[in-house]
């Protein structure tokens, strides 16, 4: 039997395989789905795909072949970056918006000129990639070329990606000529504009050429026919997609490990009216201590073992028993309050908040950070939120929120609530990578709402 397409999302622990046809129709049908343990450790990537499909071809009753082979990551450690700037609330916040929306994993920040002890520290981390910026176009000069030299003598073949003042470019190639040098516009132009999308497209490539040489990762060109792209900017693609058929949107993707949210809103005239500086439309975060698996038990601590134990009576039993796939409901309703709190908080940390300052001319509300208030459907993705029985509980806890913590700058008129009902999100993101209008009839089909 051959199939339109495949898509593999190979995560740090799983690795999924989506089994897509009639895609050239706006009733797209996803013919079945396999799941293995990601076997990166194993020194091949490919063992895990393999052992997925030999689950679909199970399933389906026959031997498969594709006429497309489409796949993202977050395995090999994803893409781990250092950002350097001039102004941290400036354009350090820009590299920071940039690297995260593209789905880099950012283990270290700099701002203004940088000194041995920065080296260091980056020696230490051993970045796949540097992110250099700094200055406003024909702006401030000096900070950003004296990084550069620094950057040029440290002993790295890290790839360095160039997204600063436009001035110097010329002088930016030639100090960093030694090394591998990707340019690419600023990611602040000019005071209070950020411009981050070109820059995360050069960083999707660079992982691209990464992660094919990430161990492991090897022989993942046999497969793929197009470019491997991180799996949260495939997450972020879809939900700007999202965007497109219902505005104001927010996804909340909960994983074993982490908690990301993307929101697409330029938020409410009325905020934007008193907002300090400026954020992206597009917007990820990612919350590094939360997940119901390897995360579970630093989500315990937030949320508090006395206030756990109150809920549930056999509560060391159920701790003891933590596992991507809960083997009971007394299991599963446990897995449920852990990432009810991690939604709820993810949310939390993603928005920004009011606060007053006090001027001569008396008290004044200013906003700081990303304003959620104008979001009108939230989007649910990854294990808990598409698979368990108590998605809706675990995402309707947002609703009310608002009234809670009124000071934070949080969805306030919720209209629908969805989930990705086949686990495809990231799947829809890189197949809009090579044709937009599949992903988005892929996408009408998979999406599930509740009543609230």
């Amino acid at each position: 039997m051959k199939v339109d397409l495949l898509t593999a999302e190979i995560g740090s622990t799983t690795t999924i395989v989506t089994a897509f046809d009639k895609i050239d129709t706006k009733k797209p049908i996803i013919l079945a789905q396999g799941e293995h343990y990601t076997t990166i450790n194993e020194g091949d990537i490919t063992i895990g795909i393999e052992r997925a499909l030999k689950v679909i071809e199970k399933k389906l009753g026959e031997k498969i072949s594709w006429n497309k082979f489409l796949a993202t990551s977050s395995a090999a450690g994803g893409l781990k970056m250092t950002v350097h700037g001039l102004v941290y609330d400036m354009t350090v916040k820009a590299s920071r918006e940039a690297a995260l929306g593209a789905g880099g994993v950012i283990k270290y920040v700099t701002a203004g000129k940088m000194r041995k002890s920065h080296l260091k520290k980056i020696m230490e981390i051993q970045p796949n990639l540097i992110f250099l910026a700094g200055g406003v176009d024909y702006g401030e000069e000096e900070t950003v070329l004296h990084n550069a030299e620094l950057l040029r003598d440290l002993p790295l073949n890290s790839p360095i990606v160039y997204a600063g003042n436009v001035s110097v470019v010329d002088e930016i190639k030639e100090i960093l000529s030694n090394k591998k040098l990707y340019v690419t516009e600023n990611v602040y132009p000019k005071v209070d504009q950020l411009n981050v999308e070109p820059a995360r497209k050069v960083i999707q490539e660079v992982f691209a050429e990464h992660i094919i040489h990430a161990p492991g990762m090897e022989k993942i060109e046999e497969y793929v026919d197009e470019n491997i792209i991180p799996t949260p900017a495939a997450v972020m693609r879809t939900t700007q997609l999202l965007s497109e058929l219902y505005e104001h949107v927010l996804t909340v993707d909960i994983g074993g490990a982490t908690t990301d949210v993307d929101s697409v809103t330029e938020g409410d005239p009325e905020i934007q009216s008193i907002m300090t500086s400026p954020e992206p439309v597009s917007k990820r975060t990612v919350e590094g201590d939360m997940g119901v698996f390897v995360n579970a038990h630093t989500v315990i601590d937030l949320i508090g073992e006395n206030n756990l134990r109150e809920k549930f009576e056999n509560y060391d039993e159920l701790v003891k028993e933590i596992s991507p796939y809960p083997k009971s409901e007394k299991n599963e309703r446990f897995m449920a309050t852990l990432a009810e709190y991690c939604f709820v908080e993810g949310i939390r940390r993603h928005a920004g908040k009011k606060k007053h300052i006090y001027t001569p001319l008396g008290r004044k509300t200013i906003a700081q950070g990303k304003d959620l208030t104008a979001i009108k459907y939230i989007f649910g993705t990854g294990g808990v939120l598409t698979r368990s029985r108590f998605n809706k509980d675990i995402m309707s806890s947002i609703i009310w929120q608002h009234k809670k913590y009124p000071y934070e700058l949080l969805p306030k008129d919720i209209k629908k609530i969805g989930y990705d009902r086949n686990y495809i999100f990231a799947p829809i993101g890189v197949i809009s990578t090579i044709d937009r209008d599949i992903a988005m009839n892929i996408l009408k089909e998979d999406l599930e709402f509740f009543d609230i």
